[in-house]
């Protein structure tokens, strides 16, 4: 087995997120303790297991360290990349099936770009429940920005979207990760996306992403994160179909990342694609 690190959603090596990408060719995925044990041995948030189903088609499980998950989009676009620059596929479209659904995805020659699954609107919450969202990274009710409240949304992962008024919120913002996680227990999702909308500057928003639940205390890129958060947006007015958002994560980390999306009008709903560029930064063998 080729096994690869892949920092996502960056073109600079040790930037962005970086991912495990294992290439399992066309045989069957490992036993998941085995795939779970590799993962916690990467210590990355998220580890990706590809098998290749067809000419035009493969299936990829993904990993934490803790335990399995339905998507992942850094994950997703580095194994794309991985797959090109070893000479396995060529640019082009492709197929994908996941525990979330089956995805395109578009290999272009520097970026990669893939379905989200259909958004979802989750559940909203009280004043009382957005206090305690916010008093678990030491903000309060006022570093909520006007006309905008936590909602869970999902494209493929079920993430609490936190928004907050200015930078300096998203940069102090400090987690207390034992009530987070139990947050996170309560209300059924992985984790909390916090963002600060910008709109200048090419920007769309600025975001932190947490998910002390599945054993990632701040991740510095999430492609489903953003495509909820794409979505979330659109439903406020606050973005529109056919143009491309810009996000930037990973900055309180000092791993800068950035990420893409996209939104189209169809006739069984608003469709959300995000995409980015990656780079393989190691190679090793499995024994």
């Amino acid at each position: 087995m080729d096994l690869y690190i892949a920092d996502g959603f960056t073109t600079q090596r040790f930037s962005g997120n970086p991912a495990g990408v294992a290439l399992l060719g066309d045989e069957a995925f490992p036993a998941e303790e085995w795939m779970r044990a590799l993962a916690g041995e990467l210590k990355h948030s998220e580890t990706a297991f590809v098998r290749r189903t067809g000419e035009r088609e493969f299936h990829i499980r993904y990993f934490t360290p803790a335990e399995e998950v339905e998507l992942c989009g850094h994950a997703t676009i580095a194994s794309f990349t991985v797959l090109r620059e070893t000479g396995e596929i060529k640019p082009g479209v492709y197929a994908l099936h996941t525990l979330s659904g089956d995805l395109e995805i578009e290999v272009g020659e520097d970026s990669v770009w893939m379905d989200m699954a259909t958004p979802a609107d989750g559940r909203t919450f009280s004043e009382d429940e957005q206090a305690e969202l916010y008093a678990a990274y030491g903000l309060a009710l006022a570093d909520r920005p006007a006309g905008l409240e936590p909602q869970a949304v999902s494209t493929g992962l079920m993430d609490i979207l936190l928004p907050v008024r200015t930078r300096e919120c998203l940069d102090g913002a400090v987690q207390r990760e034992k009530e987070v996680t139990e947050l996170s227990q309560r209300y059924g999702v992985v984790g909390v996306h916090m963002f600060c909308p910008e709109g200048q500057g090419g920007v769309t928003a600025r975001c932190r992403n947490f998910a002390p639940l599945y054993a990632i205390p701040e991740e510095a890129a999430t492609g489903t994160s953003n495509g909820a958060l794409t979505y979330y947006l659109f439903r406020r007015g606050l973005v529109s179909a056919g143009v491309e958002n810009r996000f930037l994560q990973g900055e309180a980390m000092g791993k800068p990342s950035e990420i893409l999306s996209r939104l189209a009008d169809g006739p069984e709903g608003v469709r959300v694609r995000v995409g980015g560029r990656a780079v393989v930064s190691l190679r090793c063998e499995v024994l």
